[in-house]
C-alpha cells in the first residue's frame, strides 16, 4: 500500500490539507498527518486539527510522498523549519514525490528542489529558480505543485494517479462527481 506524509504547520490552509488527506484516504493510501510542533495544529482560518504524529516522533521514517499544504503563515513556517528543508531534500534525492500547493512551493524553492523545474504556486509568490507556469497543477518529474484552495481536488487526484494508479483515480472522480 502506498503511503504519504502531509505536513501541518501552524497557519496551514484548511481546505487544501483536509481535501488532500480525505482524497488520498478514499484511495486507500496510508496518510499520516504530521505537525511541526504539538499534536494540535491551528489552520489559517482558526480551525484546529489533531495531527496523527509530530515531526520529531516520525524521525527517519519515509513514505512514498511528502505533501505540503499552503496557507499563511503555514507555508512560511514550513519554509523556515530546518527539519522540513532536510526532509524535502531527502525525498527529492530519493526520487519520491515532493508535492506542494498554494504558497507552500516557497518551501520547495528554499530547499533548492525547484531549480530549472516547471512549477506553479499561488499568485504573488516568487519561485525564482523554477520555470513558472500558470497551470492549475504542474508536474515535473517527481515534483507536483498546484495553485491554491480551488485546485486542491485536482491536486489530490493527481497524487492518487501516482500513488494508487489511474484506475483508482478515475473511480474517485466518478464517485465524487469530479470532471
Amino acid at each position: 500500500m502506498a503511503n504519504a506524509v502531509v505536513l501541518l504547520a501552524e497557519g496551514f490552509e484548511e481546505i487544501e490539507a483536509i481535501t488532500i488527506v480525505d482524497v488520498l484516504r478514499r484511495a486507500r493510501i496510508d496518510v499520516t498527518t504530521v505537525s511541526l510542533g504539538g499534536q494540535t495544529v491551528r489552520g489559517s482560518h482558526q480551525i484546529s486539527v489533531l495531527a496523527d504524529a509530530t515531526l520529531d516522533a516520525v524521525g527517519e521514517r519515509t513514505a512514498d510522498a511528502i505533501v505540503l499544504p499552503g496557507g499563511m503563515p503555514g507555508s512560511a513556517n514550513l519554509r523556515d523549519d530546518p527539519r522540513v528543508m532536510e526532509l524535502v531534500r531527502k525525498y527529492s534525492a530519493q526520487h519520491k514525490l515532493v508535492c506542494a500547493i498554494c504558497a507552500a512551493p516557497i518551501a520547495l524553492e528554499a530547499a533548492g528542489v525547484l531549480e530549472g523545474r516547471r512549477a506553479t504556486c499561488y499568485p504573488g509568490y516568487d519561485l525564482p529558480s523554477a520555470v513558472f507556469e500558470e497551470e492549475r497543477v504542474v508536474e515535473d518529474s517527481n515534483v507536483i505543485t498546484s495553485r491554491g484552495p480551488g485546485t486542491a481536488m485536482e491536486f489530490a487526484i493527481r497524487l492518487v494517479d501516482h500513488l494508487a494508479g489511474r484506475d483508482v483515480s478515475a473511480g474517485l472522480r466518478r464517485g465524487m462527481l469530479v470532471r
